[in-house]
């Protein structure tokens, strides 16, 4: 058997690159002799070396962690080093159960999108619903967007925007008298985490497709419903998003659900 291997033999046996070879030996991994034209030659130490570095990358072991096991292997360090591993591999999987669930629920919100039933006001009821809020005023979809990032750092686990439907804005009732549909007074993501409540009840509701401006439009027929069938306005009327600009460059696609609590006049 061959005592001696030049760098190309080895990087084509581990099929390892020579960069990477010498990256180990300026860790002290390896420890090449040198030879004529001082050329690195590999022993036999070198490649159970070798063997273990290969193992343990492919366990996903940085290569600090490596150095440090192989300037001190032993059963119980062997032991320790793997029992460590297992334990970031199940919090790997715990986190990729959660993303798993994350993309699911966001398929599912598209899909739901997909499904609203447009143009036709209904009559729905809601439980409490807890959400994070900013009662900031603003005017265009920028000054939305920055006030939704705030509030997407409340809860970075668990909140986001794509594919979501419980980012809303408050649109005053106060402000639609005077003919302003732009002038929201704020933000709302729902999360059980959340402090303020929008208080449950029965809604009317109205989902259309297309530029969040018909609200000039689609808002004066839910009033007038509300009027002509005994209700009463009980709070601002909330804008919630099914699909806008972070799903689809086509306003085509676009689709805003609104949302006003009412009671019963009689």
């Amino acid at each position: 058997m061959k005592q001696f291997f030049k760098i190309n033999e080895i990087s084509k046996l581990y099929n390892i690159g020579p960069d990477s070879l010498r990256y180990y030996e300026k860790l002290g991994l390896l420890a090449p002799k040198r030879g004529k034209n001082n050329y690195r030659l590999y022993t036999l130490d070198d490649l159970w070396r070798l063997n273990i570095i290969r193992d343990l990358r492919r366990l996903g072991f940085p290569m600090e962690k490596i150095r440090e096991y192989m300037d001190n292997r032993s059963v119980e360090n062997t032991r320790k080093l793997l029992t460590e591993e297992l334990d970031v591999i199940h919090q790997q999987i715990q986190e990729l159960n959660r993303l798993q669930k994350n993309v699911e629920e966001r398929l599912l919100t598209l899909s739901g999108a997909e499904d609203q039933a447009l143009l036709k006001i209904r009559l729905q009821t809601f439980p409490d619903r807890y959400c994070h809020t900013l009662h900031i005023p603003y005017h265009t979809d920028e000054e939305m967007d920055l006030l939704v990032k705030q509030l997407l750092n409340k809860n970075t686990e668990n909140l986001y925007i794509i594919s979501n439907h419980n980012i809303g804005s408050f649109l005053p009732l106060e402000e639609i008298k005077k003919g302003q549909y732009e002038n929201y007074s704020g933000v709302f993501i729902i999360d059980n985490s959340g402090e303020y409540c929008l208080r449950g009840g029965t809604y009317l509701t109205f989902t259309y497709a297309g530029d969040y401006r018909q609200n000039t439009t689609y808002i004066p027929e839910l009033l007038n419903y509300a009027d002509g069938h005994g209700l009463v306005p009980d709070g601002p009327i909330l804008e919630l998003i099914w699909v806008d600009n972070h799903q689809s460059a086509d306003i085509r696609e676009h689709i805003t659900e609104l949302q006003l609590r009412i009671y019963s006049r009689f």
